[in-house]
């Protein structure tokens, strides 16, 4: 069995963060995106997925720093769980690790 961590999507901007510098010298420049979710049978509201992107190379950085909100984007990368700490102890989130991040054609409608 070959396994497998691989993320695409294609949603709508709807916030651009500006490049951090990390303590580790790294640097991640973040993306919001949203995805509409396919309605379930008797739902009449659509609803989406708010998705964190985090852009840690320079090749996604400067993707990053292309986009405005409301841009849709194509992003294809890895889901990841990161750890960090706060008052309250340990905490975690998932988000994706960009690879590829491009503009995309608004959805026909």
């Amino acid at each position: 069995m070959d396994y497998v961590n691989s993320v695409h999507l294609v949603g709508r901007v709807t916030s651009v963060g500006k490049p951090r510098v990390l303590a580790s010298g790294d640097t991640v420049h973040t993306v919001r995106v949203v995805v509409p979710r396919t309605a379930r049978r008797g739902q009449e509201r659509t609803t989406v997925d708010t998705i964190d992107v985090a852009c840690w190379t320079s090749a996604a950085r400067r993707g990053a720093a292309r986009l405005a909100v409301d841009d849709h984007v194509e992003v294809e990368g890895a889901l990841r769980r990161r750890f960090f700490r706060t008052g309250a102890g340990v905490a975690s989130r998932y988000e994706v690790e960009a690879r590829l991040l491009r503009r995309h054609a608004a959805p026909a409608g």
